[in-house]
């Protein structure tokens, strides 16, 4: 165990080993103690069975982040475990937050953000190359960013054209917002514009669906899928998605 304590926070990609990095594995083989929610370790679980696993649930992020700090403070290799890349909706920004509130900053462990592949990729990949030229990125879920800010950033990204990716777009009790949002991008997409859904990306369960902004089956839609929507210039080919950049 080092005496100063390190702290790496792991993308995981999208939960086949395949798709797990190597800088990825090895910081789960040099870690003392693996910290995440529950639902992640199956998705390691030959690389962390000989390790402490500490396993949290969903909305308990922030109990995560402190207690890998609290750990890493006390000497020990800790790994903070997240789904595609820590850094892209994932558990980086906040370990890095209380890392920032502590008191003693000369003191602080050592720490390393490692990427995976994340769901943007991953879905992007399955589709093509849907996202090929410049794209935007939004959550549609409105617990932790008010409604109203999400609604003006995907109206100003639609309106500039940018290829839309829509992450956790619809949940049973959260509806109205993506039907919104489908309101909004049908005043600036024509109705033929592709669109792709990629549910559970390289999982067993994995579908993939290419429809069009005009036909776009909403109640196919749920927190698993991942919404890609072409810009005016994205086409077809071949069951496959291009967003083209020009050279031709």
């Amino acid at each position: 165990m080092s005496q100063r304590g390190s702290l790496c926070v792991v993308g995981l990609g999208p939960g086949t080993s395949g798709l797990l990095t190597g800088q990825a594995q090895a910081a789960l083989h040099g870690a003392d103690v693996v910290i995440g929610y529950e639902g992640y370790f199956s998705w390691v679980a030959d690389l962390v069975q000989e390790k402490e696993c500490v396993a949290l649930p969903l909305t308990q992020e922030v109990a995560r982040a402190e207690l890998a700090v609290a750990r890493a403070l006390a000497g020990q290799a800790v790994s903070v475990i997240s789904s595609g890349d820590a850094g892209v909706y994932g558990m980086a920004s906040l370990v890095l937050e209380v890392l920032e509130r502590q008191p003693n900053q000369a003191a602080l462990p050592d720490v390393v953000v490692i990427p995976g592949v994340s769901a943007v990729n991953a879905c992007a990949a399955l589709l093509g190359a849907p996202i090929a030229h410049d794209f935007a990125v939004l959550s549609l879920s409105d617990l932790l960013t008010p409604w109203a800010v999400i609604e003006k950033r995907l109206a100003a990204a639609a309106e500039a054209d940018f290829v839309l990716v829509l992450l956790n777009p619809r949940s049973a009790r959260r509806q109205a917002q993506f039907m919104r949002a489908c309101e909004l991008i049908a005043q600036y997409r024509a109705a033929a514009t592709p669109v792709g859904l990629v549910r559970n990306a390289y999982r067993p369960d994995q579908s993939v669906t290419i429809t069009t902004v005009g036909t776009l089956p909403v109640a196919q839609v749920d927190m698993l899928t991942t919404v890609i929507i072409g810009n005016s210039q994205t086409r077809c080919f071949q069951s496959r998605l291009i967003t083209p950049r020009g050279y031709l």
